[in-house]
């Protein structure tokens, strides 16, 4: 979008980006304090991927800063959209399920329950001009189809979040792919591409912030008050990105992410486990338990998914079937490098540290 890519928009936007990431690492160590005053802590099983108990909560630093701006942006350019603020109240209150859901538990239905609510309700506003699937499917499919993805979204979001730094790193990844793609899109998307693109930009700045304190040694922990309620605010925004058209990118962007966790939930299902139930299997997991490191295997992540949104961002200007089909191509051969990677790379391909 023009306003965006013009250089007095991208300094406004860079500004905005710094001032977020630095909000969020002082409200991140002041959620810190908190927790550990009132010990809640994540003690170390044999699933885990950490060796000492450790502060789980720290999300709340990245929703707190975040959440305001995103209902700020959406205030400023889309006042009359009458989803946006839903939205953003649904994103709390799941975050808000999750919370205690960290501090005491939950019922996995109930859990599974708000999520399908909040999902439905948000559906429900999203105009009917809008589909996600681009009219291969009828409106009411369409939205099932959206409600099933979008679901499933929000808890391989929670499934991930097992190792230092993925989490910020994968935020990271989506919120500033997004935001690069929307403002080199060359078309004019209006007021509410300019207002996703910003409130996508600073969700990904607040990730950053946490990420500072999350970084191997992790000190905080995000915990499912942080990756619930991520995994849902970016699930919309991914959902909306394809209703525009941009449906290549919206599974692009995420690709890691849904390769990761979907493979490794079949696999589990095949296996007759209880797939609900935390282990760790994941291929970044894996990678860790073969001596890689939190650290290393993070800025993999991180490399990789750099090229994910490069690719996101050209299927954005690619014309035709055809080349959206070559970027879609491009983007699987990507993960799947990543994937063969993490699950055969050897300690001795990494530095030790980390």
């Amino acid at each position: 979008m023009t306003a965006l890519a013009s250089g007095e928009g991208l300094a406004g936007a860079l500004v905005l980006s710094i001032l977020t990431v630095a909000a969020a690492w002082i409200v991140t160590r002041w959620v810190l304090a908190v927790l550990k005053r009132r010990a809640v802590l994540d003690h170390p099983n044999e699933r885990s991927s950490h060796s000492a108990p450790t502060p789980r909560g720290g999300g709340i630093g990245i929703l707190a800063v975040a959440l305001p701006l995103v209902v700020g942006v959406f205030w400023l350019h889309t006042p009359e959209a009458a989803e946006f603020p839903v939205v953003i109240a649904l994103t709390a209150a799941l975050a808000l399920v999750s919370w205690i859901d960290d501090l005491r538990g939950i019922r996995v239905a109930l859990r599974l329950a708000t999520h399908v609510a909040a999902v439905a309700v948000a559906l429900a506003l999203m105009p009917e001009k809008l589909l996600v699937f681009q009219g291969i499917l009828p409106l009411a499919l369409d939205r099932v189809a959206a409600a099933v993805a979008w679901v499933w979204f929000i808890n391989l979001y929670n499934f991930m979040d097992g190792i230092d730094g993925i989490a910020g790193v994968e935020t990271m990844a989506i919120g500033f792919g997004l935001f690069a793609l929307l403002a080199t899109a060359g078309g004019d998307a209006g007021r509410p591409g300019i207002a996703l693109a910003l409130a996508a930009l600073v969700t990904a700045s607040a990730a950053a912030g946490f990420l500072l304190l999350n970084w191997h040694p992790a000190r905080v922990f995000m915990g499912d008050v942080g990756a619930i309620a991520l995994g849902y605010l970016l699930g919309w925004f991914l959902l909306t990105l394809a209703a525009w058209g941009y449906w290549s990118a919206a599974l692009i962007l995420p690709g890691y992410y849904l390769a990761d966790a979907t493979i490794t939930i079949v696999r589990r299902a095949l296996a007759g486990e209880t797939v609900w139930r935390a282990h760790a299997k994941h291929f970044y997991q894996r990678a860790v338990q073969r001596g890689l490191g939190h650290a290393r295997v993070a800025r993999f992540i991180a490399a990789g998914n750099v090229f994910l949104a490069l690719i996101a961002v050209l299927s954005a200007k690619v014309v035709g079937t055809t080349g959206q089909v070559l970027c879609l191509a491009a983007a699987a051969v990507t993960v799947g490098w990543m994937l063969l990677w993490l699950a055969r790379a050897a300690p001795e391909d990494a530095p030790k540290q980390g």
